[in-house]
């Protein structure tokens, strides 16, 4: 499955500054595709980017995500008084477990915070933040029906 990116809406927040490590990752969300590191050796699955495999120490390969998963934990952040966190207040910062058994973190959107719940589930989609590099949120799949 494809992430939707959203593209030429005005990036406000920090530009980020990915190195030789991540960068791909970000440059996949570009295109909309999520990804994950699974290691062809052991088969573990890993994120964040990591030179080597954190189960077996052997090189680790991308892989597509389904871009599927479920809020694993969360919390909402209420008070904020940098820019440009401050204007989004408040808002849900989750650590997501994915269909394929990684966990990532990111914000939920597209719902009201006090409605994002831990098993709730939720799909991925990118925004588009300049140089061909996109970041990847969370919004709830409203008509998922989950294992």
């Amino acid at each position: 499955m494809a992430m939707e990116v959203v593209r030429g809406r005005e990036w406000k927040r920090v530009q980020i500054a990915p190195g030789a490590l991540d960068r791909a990752f970000f440059e996949a969300a570009a295109r909309g595709e999520l990804l994950y590191q699974r290691c062809p050796a052991c088969g573990h699955g890993q994120f964040y980017p990591r030179l080597l495999c954190t189960a077996c120490g052997a090189d680790t390969a991308w892989v597509k995500a389904s871009g599927r998963g479920v809020v694993h934990t969360f919390t909402i952040v209420r008070q904020n008084g940098q820019a440009p966190f401050k204007d989004e207040l408040p808002y849900a910062v989750a650590m997501v477990e994915l269909d394929e058994g990684v966990r990532m973190m990111g914000n939920v959107t597209g719902c009201p915070v006090e409605s994002v719940r831990v098993g709730m589930a939720v799909e991925a989609y990118a925004v588009e933040c300049g140089d061909g590099l996109a970041v990847p949120f969370w919004r709830p799949v409203e008509h998922a029906a989950r294992k």
